[in-house]
């Protein structure tokens, strides 16, 4: 199993690049988070990777973070889950996000990745629950009050942005209700 690269960046073609390792080309496909971190064509750069061996080939996925690889390998265990719809997770939604949309049971969220449906994003929320990676930030967005994501779910359902959504509910008071965090939530965007 190759578990790290390290060389020099030659091609970038979303969501694929290569890099040399002294004089080897590999060919790895990134989530578009590490894609938009990587340096100009030319430049050293440094890889989680994962390898996936299949019939039709060999395929090696290549990793800003630890974080991001851990999270990948976790998804693809997930029955109906493949290294592309993996990757397009991790493309469309950082770890944090992914983790907070799972501990916030979060399937509108999860379905706004391309590829994902409900019944795909259902199964994703059920089995990774306490599965993925935690940092700081994390661990403080998980396990939040099942009243706040149903508040979260009823401003998205009514066409706030998440942005917005997240912003409204951080100025509720904690002991807030559903009915009465969307009230406080919609006057709090109305003045917005």
């Amino acid at each position: 199993m190759i578990g790290r690269l390290t060389g020099t960046l030659l091609e970038k073609n979303p969501p694929q690049i290569t890099l040399d390792v002294q004089g080897v080309g590999y060919e790895l496909e990134v989530p578009m988070s590490t894609f938009y971190n990587l340096p100009d064509a030319g430049g050293r750069l440094s890889l989680f990777t994962h390898m996936v061996v299949r019939e039709d080939g060999h395929f090696l996925f290549g990793f800003g973070s630890e974080g991001e690889r851990a999270a990948f390998r976790q998804l693809i265990r997930i029955t109906g889950v493949g290294p592309r719809i993996a990757l397009a997770l991790l493309s469309g939604l950082s770890v944090g996000e992914l983790a907070q949309a799972v501990a916030m049971q979060e399937t509108g969220r999860l379905t706004r990745v391309p590829g994902i449906g409900k019944k795909t994003a259902e199964r994703l929320l059920l089995e990774l629950r306490d599965k993925l990676p935690r940092s700081g930030a994390i661990a403080s967005a998980a396990a939040p009050p099942s009243d706040t994501a149903d508040v979260l779910n009823a401003l998205l359902a009514l066409g706030y942005s998440e942005k917005e959504a997240l912003a409204a509910i951080k100025q509720l008071p904690a002991d807030a209700g559903v009915s009465d965090g969307i009230r406080a939530a919609l006057k709090l965007l109305s003045k917005a």
